[in-house]
């Protein structure tokens, strides 16, 4: 079993309700980051797209004050019952990415946002999909949370995002530099492709985001920091 697997299964928290997205090799790579992120007791960390509550939980066993915002109410039931227990004090609140914070701030911003290109990416995703799909390019929540998460960082504040490169990480990194942040891609994971890719290959070599050849996809990290 690989590294990245193994470090899946020690983030898989005690309940996963279904239809909602649980720790995958995305959440790891993630987890990674934040575990770096040097974090004094009582930081402000912002969890968004929660999920599970995986991340959040590995932030609020660090000693940070973590909110955890969901748009799916079964994310936000799973990421509440495993913060009781695991006995970790989060806050959960259910809404439209930023929506339920709009005029607070933080210290660091988690994002593990729906990053897979769709063929159907005019109609919005729904059900279980809404964890994924995003759009034609990959991007519908992405460039949303590059045009809003930099107003909710505190000087020196940092904003973390997981994406596959097949939604373009340049994009990202240059978004968020235009909004002042110092922003690179710090970690870089192939895997193999999962159920929703295996089914998409032939159209995403179409557009000529993949090469015949590609069997992986590559999971990149974005960190980006507010200077002082």
């Amino acid at each position: 079993m690989s590294g990245y697997l193994s470090k899946v299964r020690s983030l898989n928290p005690p309940l996963v309700l279904p239809g909602v997205y649980g720790p995958q090799e995305d959440t790891a790579l993630l987890a990674g980051a934040l575990s770096e992120e040097p974090l004094p007791p009582g930081a402000d960390v912002l969890d968004v797209g929660t999920g599970t509550g995986a991340l959040a939980l590995q932030a609020a066993h660090r000693g940070s004050r973590v909110t955890a915002v969901d748009v799916s109410w079964r994310a936000v039931c799973t990421a509440r019952a495993n913060a009781w227990l695991t006995g970790a004090s989060i806050r959960v609140r259910r809404g439209n990415l930023f929506r339920p914070v709009r005029g607070q701030s933080f210290d660091l911003i988690l994002s593990n946002p729906p990053y897979v290109p769709a063929p159907t990416g005019v109609r919005p995703p729904r059900g279980r999909a809404r964890a994924w799909d995003a759009g034609h390019d990959g991007r519908f929540v992405l460039d949303r949370v590059c045009r809003e998460a930099p107003a909710l960082l505190r000087p020196g504040g940092v904003l973390l995002i997981v994406h596959s490169e097949l939604s373009d990480s340049g994009r990202t990194v240059g978004h968020l530099r235009e909004a002042g942040l110092k922003a690179a891609v710090t970690r870089r994971h192939r895997i193999a492709f999962g159920p929703v890719l295996r089914t998409r290959k032939d159209w995403l070599r179409e557009r000529g985001l993949l090469s015949p050849a590609d069997e992986k996809e590559e999971l990149v990290v974005v960190r980006a920091e507010l200077p002082l």
